[in-house]
């Protein structure tokens, strides 16, 4: 699945001395091809939000129901909700989301092709490949979920930390054919003074790796958009 030219000693190499790389051409292109058909045509998504009552999801039957005037409005309101509550952090988000660990254990969607994605991924020889371009030899497992940005959504600045999770690195494994930056939808890297250090566009079959914590987010998607921003997204974990 993993195209076999990566040269690993300059990612590693990248990635230690930057704490985050973009990969290009990361997956063989058949594989590639095949996961974005899933993620395109196969995938039942849900809507996760995280408001001012805190995250939630609606389901694929309540948000298949949304007209798109009736989804607009609602990631307006979430976006909305950040401003002005003392004690709020401010961390905001609305995408559709296919939840793998989850729906792997559960038991859902049998058959569908993220579940195999999932068993590689945790895989000895996909971990021994994620220690390998990190350089990390703590790697021991690795948590995934399938994303989609839409016109309107949107994830504001964060950092990752989650104790619980042990979490690493996080990954962006990018499978839109093509994007342009005035679409929005990028990934911007964020410093302690809220200035945007560096932003990497969701190229086709690339993958965005960053260590945890780093201060970064996705930029709202434009009413313009040609294309929906559909990626696998998680993190090497402990």
């Amino acid at each position: 699945m993993i195209n076999d030219a990566l040269d690993l000693p300059a990612w590693r190499s990248a990635l230690q001395r930057e704490r985050r790389v973009q990969v290009p051409e990361f997956l063989q292109a058949e594989a590639a091809d095949r996961l974005r058909e899933c993620l395109e045509r196969e995938v039942p998504w849900t809507l996760a939000l995280r408001d001012g009552e805190g995250p939630r999801t609606l389901d694929p039957a309540a948000y298949g129901a949304m007209d798109e005037a009736a989804r607009t409005a609602l990631f307006a309101r979430t976006a909305a909700s950040a401003r002005g509550q003392a004690g709020d952090d401010g961390y905001r988000f609305a995408y559709d989301s296919y939840m793998m660990v989850s729906a792997y254990q559960q038991g859902r969607d049998p058959g569908l092709l993220l579940h195999r994605l999932l068993e590689v991924f945790n895989s000895p020889q996909y971990i021994a490949f994620a220690q390998a371009l990190s350089g990390d030899p703590r790697i021991r497992r690795v948590n995934a979920q399938a994303t989609r940005y839409r016109p309107g959504q949107f994830l504001r600045r964060h950092t990752d930390i989650d104790s619980r999770e042990g979490r690493l690195y996080a990954y962006v494994l990018n499978l839109t054919p093509h994007w342009e930056a005035d679409w929005g939808g990028l990934l911007q890297f964020i410093d302690d003074t809220g200035q945007v250090v560096e932003t990497f566009l969701p190229r086709a079959n690339s993958l965005s790796l960053f260590a945890v914590p780093t201060g970064h987010a996705v930029s709202l998607v434009a009413p313009w958009a040609g294309n929906d921003r559909l990626a696998i997204t998680g993190w090497w974990q402990l």
